[in-house]
């Protein structure tokens, strides 16, 4: 009898837990969902980073780097100017990381008579189309802003929370950065808005081939990402002078021959970009390799260091023709 009523005891104990555990998960997610619901009303396209960047247009450039990192770290937009016969301060960099198309759309309609006289050269990178990219730290802010709570509880939960965490404190970093006038009233970044890495990935540090990269992660070029990304440069270039999009290139270490899962791959991102832009009405300049550009002048797999910025910068502006 003891044994039954100490079975007994240890069954409502473990039904107690059970149910706890149960009522303090779903308090949990609800609780959550507020937090996401509260951060997806107060989001503004416009990230902090890039309204940082903002002030560089008081010059009224007429031209306009954009874009990922591969264009913060690798065109001197003072050297560019030179090159292009624009006075100083013609060209600049607004360049910010992981930046997104959208975020770029939502300042060409901030300032719409800035943007219209400029030809607007914006990078994009493969994790920004790659649906199977879900990491905090580069999915694009404003794709996850017009995914809703419950897809983006859906997208992201359980084993990618921190993507969610991501996204509430930049929507309210964000929304802070608009009500200060920072892209008004905010310090003009120095050097026109290029930013130098001035160290050098150890060797053991770069990827073996580029096949199985983060950026390549889980290939899919179908979901919201590229829909609302695409949508963004479609959108975008009506409202500028003329838009270009580069797809810049990896290091000189990594040989398409070589690699041809990885070639598939970025020849569909290609693929992808450039049948928008016969579609709506942009320039695609697809960046395999620059003459000059040496895997010395590379600080990762992605982008030049110091000794690489000029050779970069010089080869882009003679391509896009400012």
């Amino acid at each position: 009898m003891a044994l039954f009523n100490r079975s007994d005891a240890q069954g409502r104990t473990a039904r107690w837990i059970a149910a706890t555990l149960v009522l303090t998960g779903a308090a949990w997610l609800v609780a959550f969902a507020g937090l996401l619901a509260i951060a997806d009303r107060v989001h503004v396209d416009i990230p902090v980073l890039l309204a940082r960047k903002l002030p560089l247009l008081d010059s009224w450039p007429t031209l306009i780097f954009a874009g990922e990192s591969r264009t913060e770290y690798q065109v001197d937009a003072e050297l560019a100017a030179k090159l292009a016969g624009l006075p100083r301060g013609g060209a600049v960099n607004i360049a910010y990381d992981a930046g997104e198309p959208l975020a770029l759309l939502a300042a060409v309609r901030r300032q719409p008579d800035v943007f219209a006289k400029a030809h607007v050269v914006i990078s994009v990178a493969p994790f920004l189309f790659n649906e199977g990219v879900k990491s905090a730290a580069v999915y694009p802010q404003d794709v996850a802003a017009r995914l809703g709570v419950i897809g983006a509880m859906t997208s992201f939960l359980p084993l990618r929370i921190g993507t969610l965490i991501r996204f509430i404190r930049e929507a309210f970093n964000a929304r802070l950065a608009a009500g200060q006038g920072t892209a008004a009233r905010g310090a003009r970044p120095p050097a026109f808005g290029l930013s130098i890495i001035d160290r050098t990935q150890p060797d053991d540090r770069w990827p073996a081939g580029l096949a199985g990269h983060a950026h390549y992660d889980n290939w899919n070029l179908s979901g919201p990402k590229a829909r609302f990304e695409t949508g963004a440069l479609c959108d975008m270039a009506p409202l500028v002078r003329k838009l270009t999009v580069v797809i810049p290139p990896w290091a000189p270490r990594y040989v398409r021959s070589a690699d041809p899962v990885w070639a598939e791959k970025d020849d569909q991102v290609a693929a992808l970009v450039a049948d928008t832009g016969r579609r709506c009405g942009f320039d695609v300049l697809n960046i395999a390799d620059v003459p000059g550009l040496e895997q010395a002048n590379y600080a990762d797999e992605m982008h030049v260091n110091a000794s690489g910025i000029p050779i970069y910068t010089r080869y882009l502006v003679a391509q896009v023709r400012p």
